[in-house]
């Protein structure tokens, strides 16, 4: 194994690659500017004698997908603390501190798949002050080891599929999954009780009638979750939850639907290339909009025209 190159006290959460010989990254969101969160994806050695790894500013999340490891880590110079981690394992590492050292000895005959997760530290400071009544003197999250979370879970794997298969609005996906995965960050792992705000109302006619039109009259752009939400003059945050209360439907949903339903318009009204339609209804080429109407629909985007 290539020796480990001198370690930083800490990196941004971007240049953290370099410095895990051990992991290089299968897929990582970087390519794909994913906003607020990033994502990479490994697969790990069988075996990490030692791999020191240096302290982020933003909160880190690990999962294993896949495999079964003995797994040892400590801060610098203290004592080895050990754990066995089996699918669905979380580690939470708050943002900030220090390096520490890891190593690992797999235990099962699969190889090990593993799934990390990074929450911009600003993203988590704004989703506070939107969603507590009154801020805590200080946002800090607890740190976490082999612990189970059903919906951590969820999301860190329909992110993960995201970032294998991009869907019609990924950037708008991975935008909403961020402000979900910092409220819940903010929930259920601060050292702190965090004050929640009581509102249920939802968007008003008059503001979903404007959302509509607006989406509709941008749907070959890469819409954003700012875009969408400035348009109503809210959060990120709070127009994300705002609008699922009001259509049963998240922002990303909601878009990919529009570009569906603007697309079988085309296929049954303009005798265009499937290849112009996909970019006139905002897919990024013909091949990704094939997959996803199939999989709206039951069938290929040449199947619906010939039957319209």
């Amino acid at each position: 194994m290539s020796e480990q190159r001198m370690v930083p006290s800490s990196v941004s959460s971007y240049d953290l690659d370099p410095y895990l010989l051990a992991l290089p990254p299968f897929r990582s969101s970087i390519e794909a500017g994913w906003k607020g969160l990033m994502l990479r994806t490994y697969r790990g050695p069988a075996e990490v004698e030692s791999m020191i790894v240096p302290a982020v500013p933003d909160a880190s999340l690990v999962m294993l997908t896949q495999g079964a490891l003995g797994f040892e880590s400590r801060s610098l110079g203290e004592e080895w603390e050990a754990i066995h981690v089996g699918v669905g394992d979380w580690f939470l590492t708050p943002g900030g501190g220090a390096p520490y050292e890891v190593r690992w000895h797999k235990t099962s005959a699969e190889d090990l798949h593993i799934l990390n997760l990074h929450v911009d530290a600003t993203l988590l400071s704004h989703a506070a002050e939107q969603l507590a009544d009154r801020l805590p003197a200080r946002i800090e999250l607890l740190e976490r080891s082999g612990f189970q979370d059903p919906l951590l879970t969820q999301m860190g794997l329909a992110l993960q599929r995201e970032l294998h298969a991009p869907t019609a609005a990924g950037k708008l996906y991975a935008e909403t999954a961020a402000q979900m995965l910092a409220v819940h960050l903010l929930r259920h792992y601060l050292t702190t009780d965090l004050s929640i705000k009581d509102s249920s109302h939802g968007l008003s006619r008059q503001q979903l009638k404007r959302i509509v039109e607006y989406i509709v009259a941008h749907l070959d752009q890469d819409l954003s979750l700012d875009a969408l939400a400035q348009q109503l003059g809210f959060s990120p945050y709070h127009f994300a939850r705002l609008f699922r209360e009001t259509t049963g439907e998240s922002p990303h949903q909601f878009v990919v639907s529009k570009r569906i339903e603007a697309a079988q318009q085309l296929l049954k009204t303009a005798d265009l290339p499937l290849a112009q339609i996909a970019v006139a209804v905002g897919f990024p080429n013909q091949s990704h909009f094939s997959r996803v109407f199939k999989q709206r629909r039951g069938i290929t985007p040449v199947q619906y025209r010939h039957d319209h």
